[in-house]
């Protein structure tokens, strides 16, 4: 059973799984992360696919390279994932929380009280 859905390119599936690693602990600040070759032995993904994946997480800052030693993660990485995550969360699924609210003339309190309902649930 594949690990990746349809839902977004497997690069960027990768880039998201690395993220939850750093979020969950696994990775910490400055820790060396696995090699490309080891992250496509486990996902059984052509190696091109894990180098853009890791690519898109340099882009943003949260991997660097170390020259013949492999990739590590940033100093920062941490909070620089949950403060691209909670704006995602609040332009994504908050806004569609809203405005799906709004057509069932839901007011916020509403949500809020179904949101409670569901934590405690």
């Amino acid at each position: 059973m594949s690990r990746f859905n349809d839902s977004q390119p497997i690069f960027l599936q990768i880039a998201n799984m690395i993220e939850d690693d750093i979020l969950n602990g696994t990775y910490s600040e400055e820790d060396q992360i696995i090699s490309m070759a080891q992250f496509s032995s486990i996902f059984q993904v052509n190696p091109a696919t894990i180098v853009k994946g890791i690519a898109v997480l340099v882009n943003d800052g949260i991997l660097y390279k170390k020259r013949g030693l492999g990739m590590y993660v940033a100093t920062g990485a941490k909070k620089m994932i949950k403060d691209k995550r909670r704006q995602r969360f609040s332009n994504e699924l908050v806004l569609k929380l809203l405005e799906e609210a709004d057509k069932l003339e839901l007011t916020a309190e509403d949500v809020i009280e179904m949101i409670k309902q569901q934590k405690r649930s």
